[in-house]
């Protein structure tokens, strides 16, 4: 096989990362790190048979992914160690076949179906939107175990923009309420609420309540294309435009500058990408793509969609890890009744 046929063949296999996933479903590295060694053990213990799980772990140590030290006897590499389930960086939820995480790879069974109509491939494999799914009690569990992988998303926000001045602020989609949970425990004079689907804001209360924020966090249970709670002096979108297309995107926009009036802001924290996009960046708008619908965008897209909102775009501080804030006002030419 030639070379440039083996670097194609190498970028079509799925079969090795799809063994990775079964890994991470199954626990094997859980089940190593207690001392599970021995293949018909660690099968007892996956719950697994004993010939299938041998065969794949070995493929998976051949790709350095485990080791087999001697015959039927497995072990953790250095690169196995953020399959544990305890691992500071565990990979494991999002690997999880059993939950979103094995849902959202599923789901580019349905690029095909992307690329051909523009219109999101995860309905079409699994028979509804991504959007059921996360909002499904089952699931919600391992959707806020991938979510809060995003830690450093929360940093860059919380320390990117002037909360000191900010009184109230509401986090539009704001999930398990860890950015919120995030800048108020930065910043002790700022109150907020978490709007969201109103399955996904009863564990957003909790996480509020076990950091000690009662007195100065609420949540909202709603849906963000109808009207917002008025009058906070900031709408934050952290890492949420992203994932609609331009006209959802437009109408969410317009129901925060609806809510934000004169006086208040519209806070977007989102990847603002350029025609240099490295891969990782050109996998995620694909994955948007395919999962909702969604895009990237670059800094010029983004002011034209806000400009479409009524909104002008005013500072931009690009911080690390791909974090952009774009801190918007409403436009002096828009009226407010025709925004919303």
């Amino acid at each position: 096989m030639s070379a440039p046929t083996l670097d194609l063949f190498r970028a079509a296999d799925i079969l090795t990362p799809w063994a990775v996933r079964v890994a991470a479903t199954l626990r094997i590295a859980d089940h190593l790190a207690a001392g599970r060694t021995r293949l018909p053990d660690l099968a007892e213990a996956a719950g697994a048979d004993t010939d299938a799980l041998g065969r794949l772990l070995r493929h998976l140590a051949r790709q350095g992914v485990f080791a087999e030290p001697s015959e039927g006897v497995f072990a953790l590499t250095e690169s196995a160690e953020p399959l544990r389930t305890d691992h500071p960086g565990s990979w494991r939820a999002r690997l999880d076949l059993t939950g979103i995480g094995g849902r959202i790879d599923g789901a580019f069974a349905g690029l095909l179906h992307s690329v051909r109509t523009g219109e999101p491939g995860y309905s079409s494999v699994f028979g509804r939107s991504f959007w059921a799914d996360a909002a499904d009690p089952s699931i919600i569990p391992s959707f806020d175990a991938i979510m809060s992988g995003h830690d450093y998303w929360f940093h860059e926000v919380a320390e990117g923009y002037d909360w000191a001045g900010v009184s109230t602020v509401v986090d539009v989609g704001g999930g398990a309420g860890g950015l919120l949970t995030e800048i108020l425990s930065r910043f002790p004079r700022l109150s907020g609420t978490v709007f969201d689907l109103p399955a996904t804001v009863v564990e957003a209360k909790k996480v509020l309540e076990e950091a000690g924020l009662t007195g100065r966090a609420t949540t909202y249970g709603g849906d963000f294309f109808e009207p917002l709670p008025p009058g906070a002096d900031v709408y934050l979108l952290s890492n949420v435009l992203h994932d609609w297309s331009d006209p959802d995107a437009r109408r969410i926009l317009r129901r925060c500058a609806e809510a934000a009036g004169r006086d208040g802001r519209v806070l977007i924290a989102d990847r603002v990408v350029d025609d240099r996009a490295d891969q990782s960046v050109t996998a995620m708008d694909l994955r948007v793509l395919v999962l909702m619908g969604g895009r990237e965008r670059t800094e010029a897209a983004w002011r034209a969609l806000a400009g479409s909102a009524g909104l002008t775009v005013g500072k931009v501080v690009r911080r690390d890890r791909g974090v952009t804030l774009l801190d918007c006002a409403l436009d002096d030419r828009a009226r407010i009744d025709d925004v919303g």
